[in-house]
């Protein structure tokens, strides 16, 4: 698969309905889907199998965790393989099951109003057109990455580490495109909604807001490529909210309504949901009840070994390759280690090439251990200074996970 093109198109764009299937979905988002295998996620305490899929257009294999709305998430061995998560295999979130299945990239138009000198709408023509094209490359990560290796348990959908992929997103900047409308002096918040609905009348629409100033500041991009295709209608064909180094429940998908607002967005989704515990990485101890909280914003630094499993069989006295990957969160890693003592002690790993402070970023390193139980665990340190808690992060929803992770490795005669 090539995962960049420097020569995206307009046809290639507008056309992208035909060539990728969009507007022609034949099958249901939400079809039955006939198992391809079955793949262990290692979640404590509880069934941890998922099976494997292909089922869904224009994905590859991916770990069904849910049908409708569907939810989709990348097989490990993918982070292992592409630094850039191929589009085929970048899982999928939905929050609602009414997910448009066909997309007219002619008829669409982007709306831009409220706190605004004029209501604007946009073709995608006008978007390729009309702006200065940007482009980089950014980790697109759910709020509830890992939730399933939470131990105490919490509700909510138990992913494993796969709800992440990293990609090189096109488009223009947000900044730009209100420009055009003409914010009004007063404006507070940037509220942003998709094409996607809620399945009964009383349910509130997927909506988030960003603060005016974040809106403005040139980083945050309205999307119509990944990797240099048009995105996948399950990643949000055909325009997609970018908000790098923040977690993905501002990325709107499909998005459709840009709304200035005069006053502090109190939606749902931004006074009640996604609420973590206002301490660091989110933290409080299990049981506890009452605490102040906040919207979940900015990602925090996490790394991953990629190339090994749980309970794998290594060679003893032989050299070991470790990969994996890395993220700083809202910036870029500083450095990676490696500990085989259970953080005891620490070697620092070498580092990939720098795709950008808000792009994935490999490691490798090299051990070798006597016969017996091992435990592998390696810490991110990003460029702020902040490191990976040695102890892992808890909260009620399941979110921002940030701890070391660990594996548990034997090593033996044969491997």
């Amino acid at each position: 698969m090539t995962l960049f093109n420097p020569t995206l198109s307009r046809r290639n764009l507008l056309s992208g309905v035909a060539l990728s299937g969009l507007g022609m979905v034949t099958q249901p988002l939400w079809a039955q889907t006939g198992a391809q295998g079955m793949v262990d996620l290692h979640l404590p305490g509880k069934p941890s199998k998922r099976p494997l899929t292909k089922a869904f257009p224009q994905k590859g294999e991916m770990i069904l965790q849910r049908v409708r709305p569907p939810l989709l998430e990348t097989p490990m061995q993918v982070f292992d393989q592409h630094i850039l998560t191929p589009n085929d295999q970048f899982y999928v979130r939905w929050h609602w099951a009414n997910i448009p299945e066909s997309v007219d990239a002619k008829a669409f138009r982007l709306t831009v109003r409220g706190h605004v000198e004029r209501k604007v709408e946009l073709r995608l023509d006008d978007l390729l057109h009309g702006f200065e094209r940007i482009e980089y490359v950014a980790v697109n990560q759910c709020s509830g990455n890992s939730r399933g290796l939470f131990s105490p348990s919490v509700a909510g959908a138990e992913w494993g580490h796969g709800a992440m992929g990293n990609a090189r997103w096109t488009g223009v900047r947000l900044r730009d495109v209100l420009d055009r409308a003409g914010v009004k002096a007063g404006a507070v918040d940037v509220r942003f909604g998709g094409l996607d609905e809620a399945l009964v009348s009383e349910g509130p629409k997927f909506l988030k807001s960003l603060a005016i100033d974040h809106a403005r500041d040139g980083e945050v991009m309205i999307a119509y490529a990944m990797n240099g295709e048009p995105l996948p209608l399950l990643n949000g064909y055909p325009l997609r909210l970018i908000v790098p180094g923040w977690y993905s429940t501002y990325w709107v998908k499909m998005l459709s309504d840009i709304e200035v607002l005069p006053q502090k967005d109190d939606n749902f989704w931004m006074a009640k949901a996604y609420q973590v515990p206002k301490t660091p990485f989110g933290h409080v101890p299990p049981g506890t009840a009452d605490f102040p909280k906040e919207p979940i914003s900015r990602m925090v630094p996490r790394s991953l070994i990629t190339n090994l499993a749980e309970g794998q069989v290594v060679k003893a006295g032989a050299p070991l390759a470790i990969s994996g990957i890395a993220m700083g969160g809202d910036c870029g890693v500083a450095k990676v280690e490696i500990s085989t003592d259970g953080g005891a002690t620490w070697q620092t790993a070498a580092l990939g090439e720098d795709l950008g402070p808000y792009s994935l970023r490999r490691f490798t390193h090299r051990i070798t251990m006597p016969a017996g139980r091992f435990t592998l665990a390696c810490r991110c340190t990003n460029t702020k200074g902040v490191s990976q808690p040695l102890t892992m992060n808890w909260n009620p929803g399941g979110y921002m996970r940030a701890g070391v992770e660990t594996l548990t490795l034997v090593a033996g005669e044969k491997a």
